[in-house]
């Protein structure tokens, strides 16, 4: 479980912050509008309404103590933009910016986001999923409940080989490569012996391959 303060709950944020609480994190929310922050409790019951654009408010939220900081203003850049110098200031672990324009983009990393994306619901979900778990490190959707992981291998599976896991036929997924080192090893042998320190580039449903990042 992982802690988030999201600043922000128009649609991007808001995507994220449903999502984030479905897998269990830990999820603070800011909003300056009281219309907004109400119709966004049936998703994150901890919001606090104030402007994050005053340094005050934000040294009251302990910013450091959260594993991230996500900038999801999107109709207002000149708050976005002291928002995330704030952030840096107040000492954010790390920062992820939502911008609407290249030049936005610029400015946002200079003013201490680490990452900034162009988002919405979409990006939004895979954002959460790929942050909310220590275990997942990048997911893209398929189709139909079906996507693409990149996950870390299970305990279970340290030292055994695909085969003899039967991957394919216990889990119904498919081990598309595993990565190690930051190389890929496309579509290894059914010999291929599963190492602690390597991730898995997995195709499936997500229902099958989530409970593996558990």
């Amino acid at each position: 479980m992982k802690s988030f303060l999201i600043i922000g709950l128009g649609r991007f944020g808001r995507f994220m912050a449903r999502k984030l609480v479905e897998q269990k994190n830990e999820v603070l929310a800011v909003e300056i509008n009281e219309d907004r922050a109400n119709e966004s409790l049936k998703y994150v019951n901890d919001i606090q309404i104030g402007d994050s654009t005053k340094g005050s408010f934000i040294e009251s939220l302990g910013v450091n103590n959260f594993d991230m900081c996500v900038v999801a203003i999107g109709d207002n850049f000149q708050s976005s933009l002291e928002t995330t110098a704030l952030l840096k200031e107040h000492g954010a672990r790390h920062i992820l910016a939502r911008a609407n324009r290249d030049v936005h983009k610029k400015f946002l990393l200079m003013a201490g986001a680490d990452e900034v994306v162009y988002a919405e619901r979409e990006m939004a979900e895979r954002l959460a999923v790929k942050y909310g778990s220590d275990k997942i490190f990048d997911y893209f959707t398929l189709s139909n409940g079906y996507s693409i992981y990149e996950i870390s291998v299970p305990d279970s599976w340290v030292g055994k080989t695909i085969i003899e896991k039967a991957v394919r036929q216990k889990h119904r997924i498919n081990i598309i490569a595993t990565k190690k080192d930051g190389v890929m090893n496309p579509v290894p042998s059914p010999e291929h012996v599963f190492q602690s320190d390597e991730t898995l580039i997995v195709m499936g449903h997500s229902d099958d391959i989530l409970p593996l990042t558990k």
